[in-house]
């Protein structure tokens, strides 16, 4: 009997057809190997649609190279591609609208505002949202200033940390506040001070071109200056159910306003920077448990909203008190951060359950489950 195929889809990050998680995909056939599962790599753009065939990398474990051979369309397809500005990312718009018939592991996520919205519909989720407006004028700004001393402005669209300003309102009461940020290329902004009309203009600037978010601060802030948060990763597993992968904590570069580890942050274990945070062992294990219900429960509820999910990563901020906060989810989520924390364990784990969750899919006749947790 054949071996069951499952095509990872990806985009190439530029014009010279270069793959972003090339190494990552490499370990992934060669795991899928060992389980019986055969892999290969493709972007909309090797895709020949008379032929319906699709001109593949493969990658060879025994000479350790990689090759195209043209491939028959895939059993599955794990979606890993990411909001590009290009034309790759049309031609990937056009590919899920043709091929919408085909069995994908996984659906795409709408943007942050209207998943902020769908979570806001239910108190489960509700208490563990930041407040959040989608910003349309200044008076959105004064709005959430009023109420928070700072605030987050973000693209709806955004990964990686891009395209982030940070606002403090100074505690003098003189209108002035403090800003930075990171521009759309990741470049950090250093701290600036600015009058409460020279805000409004900055940010009536860096919001031109698309749609942005306003959102409340949490104090994320370590004793030594950089911001921290928490990166949880859920998947389904070899029998289709929701299960807790793993969870670091970011620590963003110095003067950065973000954590993540591509602008320059470095990954720790949760539970040691958690128990430095929060003062006791008891609190860490504590908000550990109440972090996995919430993961599982918030990927159980998206699956349900959006379709079929196969994991999902949640960038959670942690106050002092131990309070949760969803700041972002992220259904295309990198792995790395548990290989930089040193928990190989969690990072081999974190890419071979798609591909078990991808046999178990194909052995149970091709259903994608939905709404599944470990306690049901």
């Amino acid at each position: 009997m054949p071996e069951p195929v499952l095509g990872i889809l990806t985009l190439y990050i530029n014009e010279a057809k270069q793959l972003e998680e090339k190494a990552v995909y490499r370990r992934m056939i060669v795991e899928g190997k060992r389980i019986g599962l055969d892999v290969f790599v493709f972007t909309p753009m090797d895709v020949h649609p008379s032929k319906e065939q699709i001109h593949a990398l493969v990658f060879d474990p025994k000479s350790g190279k990689w090759s195209r051979k043209w491939r028959s369309f895939p059993n599955m397809i794990y979606d890993r591609c990411r909001i590009q500005r290009s034309s790759r990312f049309q031609q990937l718009l056009r590919f899920r609208e043709r091929y919408n018939h085909l069995l994908f592991l996984n659906r795409p996520l709408r943007n942050k505002w209207t998943i902020h919205q769908t979570f806001s519909q239910k108190s489960r989720f509700r208490q563990h949202m930041p407040e959040t407006l989608l910003y349309q004028s200044s008076a959105d700004l004064r709005r959430m200033l009023k109420t928070n001393s700072v605030v987050y402005i973000k693209p709806a669209n955004g990964t990686g940390g891009r395209g982030i300003l940070r606002i403090e309102k100074m505690k003098d009461g003189r209108g002035v506040y403090d800003i930075q940020g990171r521009r759309q290329d990741r470049r950090i902004i250093p701290t600036r001070k600015v009058s409460s009309t020279r805000l409004d203009s900055i940010v009536r600037q860096w919001c031109i071109g698309g749609r942005f978010l306003i959102q409340q601060g949490i104090p994320l802030r370590l004793p030594g200056g950089r911001f921290h948060d928490y990166r949880m990763l859920v998947q389904k597993n070899g029998q289709g159910v929701w299960e807790l992968t793993g969870m670091a904590a970011r620590v963003g570069a110095a003067r950065s306003v973000t954590s993540n580890l591509h602008g320059g942050g470095h990954a720790v274990r949760a539970e040691t920077l958690l128990k430095e945070w929060l003062g006791s062992q008891d609190k860490t294990d504590k908000v550990m448990k109440t972090a996995e219900r919430l993961g599982l429960d918030a990927a159980a509820f998206l699956e349900e909203s959006y379709g079929a999910l196969c994991e999902l990563a949640l960038d959670l901020a942690i106050d002092r008190e131990g309070k949760i906060y969803v700041l972002e989810v992220n259904p295309k989520p990198a792995r790395e951060v548990f290989a930089r924390s040193g928990d190989g364990t969690t990072y081999r784990k974190a890419l071979i359950r798609p591909l078990e969750y991808a046999l178990w899919l194909y052995n149970n006749k091709g259903t994608p489950s939905t709404a599944k947790t470990t306690e049901e």
